[in-house]
């Protein structure tokens, strides 16, 4: 994850430093070597993505790519912030070390998501809803048509993936996560990250942030705290997030940093939509030479 980078580019080197400088750890020889157990851990996870992004991104804006506005799914939000000049790297990266500590602290042995494949919005609401009696399960994902996430305790999301079968969803399978996340259960994590925003200070971003829960562009400090909180116990709104975007003009997205997840669900939302990833050097150069 992101080594061409740091090879390639001193600029991108003293991004991984100072992650490594401001978590106390060395980031990017994880990053660069392993363990992948350790990688896998939510707590490294977070902070490694949000650095390959920041790092990408550099060398996106040095390679003169401009952007009109910023999203991110889930933990990408914090990315999309900090792109957007209303967060600190270095806040951004320490803040989403601690809401992995949160997450995991949270969701230690007490739940589990899955996904849902080919059942529409309001019958998997419907599954969870017959199911809540085996305990909670909600939607926590709703990433593009025909892909839901939902998230709750272990027996009412086994229960919740059955109904979904029953109403017509062609496949429902368990993830391997550490816990139920964008759910109620996540409620102590919530509060926990309320205190730790409250210690950093936020701009108002220079270019539109679209919150991916409330699918809304945000301005205030105050409301995109308070947008980063609720989004631990609520579902990741990404087909509202993308429409939202299109219908105010945006027809081109780039998937800043590693993997190409996002832009095959920004294609299933919008089929016109023009999208990329640029997460290491030859795919940052192909994205700023597109028209």
């Amino acid at each position: 994850m992101g080594k061409d980078l740091y090879e390639s580019y001193p600029e991108c080197r003293e991004i991984f430093e100072k992650a490594d400088q401001a978590l106390g750890f060395a980031l990017s020889k994880i990053c660069f070597e392993g363990p992948e157990e350790e990688l896998k851990k939510t707590t490294v996870t977070q902070p490694a993505l949000l650095t390959c992004s920041m790092a990408a991104l550099f060398l996106l804006r040095k390679n003169g790519f401009a952007f009109e506005g910023v999203a991110g799914h889930s933990l990408g939000a914090y990315s999309a912030l900090a792109a957007a000049g209303s967060l600190a790297f270095e806040d951004a990266v320490k803040l989403v070390r601690r809401r992995g500590e949160l997450m995991e602290e949270a969701g230690k042995g007490r739940g589990t998501m899955a996904v849902i494949l080919m059942l529409d919005e309001d019958k998997v609401t419907q599954a969870c809803r017959e199911a809540s009696s085996h305990g909670v399960v909600e939607p926590a994902n709703v990433n593009c048509p025909g892909q839901i996430v939902i998230s709750g305790e272990k027996a009412a999301v086994a229960a919740a993936c059955d109904k979904a079968k029953s109403l017509g969803a062609k496949r429902a399978v368990e993830l391997a996560v550490s816990g139920p996340f964008h759910s109620s259960l996540m409620k102590t994590a919530a509060e926990g990250l309320r205190e730790a925003l409250e210690k950093v200070n936020f701009s108002v971003p220079a270019v539109p942030y679209y919150s991916d829960i409330d699918s809304l562009v945000m301005k205030e400090p105050a409301s995109i705290k308070e947008s980063l909180v609720r989004q631990l116990m609520a579902p990741v709104q990404w087909i509202k997030t993308i429409q939202k975007m299109t219908e105010d003009g945006f027809t081109h997205f780039v998937e800043v940093g590693s993997g190409k997840v996002l832009c095959g669900l920004i294609q299933k939302i919008h089929k016109k939509a023009v999208v990329s990833n640029a997460g290491d050097v030859a795919t940052i150069k192909a994205a700023c030479e597109a028209p």
